[in-house]
């Protein structure tokens, strides 16, 4: 008897925290920042060497240096060294072992750790924009409006002098595609800036509607749609020594796409990912900066659905002569080492893995370091490899790891997160072993009702293994059937579902399944980091591929014995906005509930450079155009559908909502609607809350009993 009773008071405590657990209001969800993983803040390589710093974690008021060899930290500085108004270390970058910069509200200064000296390296002027520092003399690249300045020691320096404000410079280019986040790119020594050149005046003039005025004012922008007129683009170069441009011969046609701007080392050339506006051709083409003339095309990929270069060239240290590029040319992305005359030395990597990021390579140019999606898309890992080929993947736990090389790659520090593991940051060689754990985060959600996800894989039609997630409700009761909540996002470069904390859920997911949903996520073919043959199956039809493995996981979850499968709801936005409309129009009864939120409705509003990749253009695939918009399925929807959208949207325009409730209208279905006034592609600030509960609030009414 008194085994048994221990028995049965061991179960009962196994079950009390569960009980005990607190249930969290969708305020308290978006407004607990506790409710995150700790991270370790501020690590850092000092320059060129094997020591890192960071701030002291607990005040953040001084800075330490840690040695690799174990030694207790050196105090390198108090806050209040770098100002005596500073409580806390700012945010710092390693200029080399023994100096840092950090920016202030109105000046960019330097702090060296030898003679504890702050010198100012810059002033910063309040109405600049796009600022980009050069980091050896300090000049600092910016635009004001339309045209692009430069600051040389105090000088401001007009770079372009366009009046006409569609002819931009010295900003992102090609509606940020093709891996593009800027305009300016400084050379490696500092002495020259390249930068983009933008005529618009072709590109048909789109109006938002600025609804803070009074009255309400069109304000145009400019949004090449698929099909329509697209703008030309030029890369100049700037001498800040002769204080002369000249522009690159990039010739004709002019629309086309200078994309992946690299810098040779010694300055002397610029390669340009040339890619056609029919995105299946790409050329590297290697221009002379003296003169602007063209040179020659180093080689050139093809192929018969798109090329996308997404990483510029990447020199080997020192070295003039050899470059490393990444090509999805094999099917999947990997590394490959050039030579400047355009020959193939070696082929760095090869596997069914997916390069997602090249980290380096040794001072020597002999061993190289990737970031590589594996394990069908679901880990992250270190891979090395040499200049035969021969690879090794150095991270050994399944999971995300996320890894910061010093300079001389002998060693690495790892931060790294899975299914099981909130954040976990430690030091390694570079052969991998791990030499101390400098950081553990608690599991932040112990206190709190909160459910943990589970991965799954479905297989396609095709037999491809699809990566799935599902949160199954709290305090599940043996025989009850629960509301299925379906996420979906769905296009390409994304994936909703990771080997890392939550399964790459937000927590809101986790929260809807707290309160008794089924909350399921499913990566379709043509998602991310899966290689050509998973995401190229999509051309010429968007949504197709997609929705036919999105029912694929519809049908999963009704076989599943605790599925109510009357009451299932799609949520999703932008293309995720775009699949949910889909699913709801193509598949009639299937759902009860939909929330789609800056959906694309017809994919000839869409802008050229995202749609004409995937769809080619409306004269060339009229069938494609035709069969993907849900203007002509609006009259199909029988279910509960609110769209949301936001009035100020620059990505997915507001007439692509609007044309559909006028579709609906038009057919008689009735149709929720809601818009967020003055907001961009998404909610974001305060009204991120209010849009939560918007959500939540519609599917608790029409699928909670």
């Amino acid at each position: 008897m008194r085994y048994l009773s221990l028995t049965a008071l061991f179960l009962l405590a196994s079950f009390l925290p569960a009980f005990s657990q607190k249930k969290l209001s969708i305020e308290e969800l978006f407004t607990t920042p506790s409710l995150q993983p700790k991270q370790l803040k501020g690590v850092q390589w000092l320059g060129e060497s094997d020591s890192y710093a960071m701030p002291d974690q607990e005040s953040s008021e001084y800075l330490l240096r840690y040695a690799v060899s174990g030694k207790k930290p050196d105090t390198l500085l108090k806050a209040s060294q770098l100002g005596s108004s500073l409580k806390k270390i700012p945010a710092i970058t390693w200029l080399n072992s023994a100096e840092f910069y950090f920016e202030g509200e109105e000046n960019i200064s330097i702090y060296n750790i030898a003679t504890r000296q702050v010198r100012k390296a810059c002033t910063i002027n309040k109405d600049w924009e796009r600022t980009d520092f050069e980091t050896r003399n300090f000049s600092v690249a910016y635009t004001r409006k339309n045209n692009l300045f430069v600051n040389i020691k105090g000088e401001d320096i007009q770079i372009t002098n366009d009046k006409n404000e569609e002819i931009v410079s010295g900003r992102s280019v090609h509606r940020e595609e093709f891996g593009i986040t800027k305009g300016t790119f400084w050379s490696p020594a500092g002495n020259l800036l390249a930068f983009y050149r933008m005529d618009q005046t072709m590109v048909t003039d789109y109006p938002l509607v600025n609804l803070g005025s009074f009255p309400a004012k069109a304000e145009m922008i400019k949004y090449p749609m698929a099909g329509q007129a697209s703008h030309h683009v030029q890369l100049g170069v700037f001498n800040l020594q002769s204080r002369q441009t000249i522009y690159l011969q990039t010739g004709e046609p002019l629309e086309q796409y200078l994309t992946n701007i690299a810098w040779t080392p010694d300055e002397k050339y610029i390669l340009i990912a040339v890619v056609n506006r029919a995105q299946n051709e790409m050329k590297l083409n290697q221009y002379r900066v003296a003169d602007g003339s063209f040179v020659k095309t180093l080689f050139t990929e093809t192929d018969a659905e798109w090329v996308e270069p997404l990483h510029p060239a990447a020199f080997l240290p020192g070295n003039t002569e050899q470059f490393i590029w990444q090509s999805e040319r094999s099917g999947t992305n990997q590394l490959y080492l050039y030579g400047l005359d355009g020959k193939l030395i070696q082929q760095l990597s090869t596997g069914n893995f997916t390069v997602t990021s090249y980290l380096g390579c040794t001072p020597d140019g002999k061993q190289f370091f990737a970031e590589i999606a594996d394990n069908n898309g679901l880990d992250r890992k270190l891979l090395q490899t040499d200049r035969s080929g021969k690879m090794k993947i150095i991270s050994s736990a399944p999971g995300v790891h996320n890894t910061l090389l010093s300079y001389s790659k002998k060693f690495f520090i790892d931060q790294y997160t899975s299914l099981s593991v909130p954040r976990k940051v430690s030091l390694h060689q570079s052969s991998g072993k791990e030499l101390r754990v400098l950081f553990e985060a608690n599991d932040p959600l112990k206190q709190v009702d909160l459910v943990r996800p589970e991965l799954l894989t479905i297989k396609a039609s095709d037999g491809t293994v699809l990566n799935g997630r599902i949160f199954k409700p709290s305090g599940m009761e043996q025989g009850r059937r629960y509301p299925v909540l379906l996420y979906v996002y769905g296009g390409p470069h994304a994936q909703m579902v990771s080997n890392r904390w939550m399964g790459g859920a937000n927590l809101w997911l986790s929260w809807m399944a707290s309160r008794g949903y089924v909350v399921f996520t499913l990566d379709n073919r043509g998602s991310g980091d899966r290689g050509q043959a998973f995401e190229q199956v999509i051309h010429r039809k968007l949504g197709q591929t997609e929705m036919e493995d999105q029912m694929l996981g519809l049908r999963y979850l009704k076989a599943l014995p605790f599925v109510d499968s009357t009451k299932i709801g799609v949520h999703g936005w932008s293309f995720g906005g775009f699949m949910t409309t889909s699913l709801m129009c193509n598949y009639p009864s299937q759902f009860k509930a939909g929330v789609g939120g800056g959906p694309v409705i017809d994919w000839k509003m869409y802008e050229i450079m995202y749609t004409e990749r995937y769809m080619d253009t409306p004269q060339e695939n009229p069938e494609g155009y035709r069969q993907t918009s849900l203007l002509n399925k609006a009259s199909a929807l029988k279910d509960r559908l609110m769209l949301i959208h936001c009035t100020s949207d620059d990505v997915v325009v507001w007439q692509h909502s609007q044309e559909f409730v006028k579709k609906c209208v038009d057919a008689g279905v009735l149709l929720d609607y809601m818009i967020y006034p003055g907001h961009g592609h998404n909610v974001q600030g305060k009204d991120r809350l209010h849009l939560m509960r918007t959500i939540t609030r519609y599917f608790d009414e029409h699928l909670l009993d």
